[in-house]
């Protein structure tokens, strides 16, 4: 996994302005996973995600984003390619709406 050293970098801190709208003094990191993870995600720099990794785990965050209930079509491909993960194990995928046959052509 390509963020397979994120213990190297147990000092990386989330930046605050991906959860700008909520007062983080009050935050509950683990009610709110999801939402953090697909912050991190859509908008995250490297820092972001080892900090994220730091904060809940390997196996938690991977388990996390299995749970995320919307990624656009370029975060799909991201997180299985970085985190080994197959789009039919992706809440966001597997409840995505079909699209009608009119809208491919």
């Amino acid at each position: 996994m390509f963020f397979d050293n994120y213990k190297e970098y147990s000092d990386a801190q989330l930046r605050t302005s991906l959860l700008w709208e909520y007062n983080l003094e009050q935050f509950d990191w683990n009610a709110m996973q999801t939402v953090v993870l697909q912050r991190v995600i859509e908008r995250g720099h490297f820092s972001d995600f080892y900090a994220t990794l730091n904060l809940y785990g390997k196996k938690a965050f991977i388990d996390g984003i299995k749970n995320i209930p919307y990624l656009n079509d370029k975060d799909i491909a991201f997180v299985c390619a970085v985190f080994g993960l197959k789009k039919h194990e992706l809440k966001c995928y597997t409840q995505k709406p079909s699209r009608p046959k009119h809208w491919n052509s």
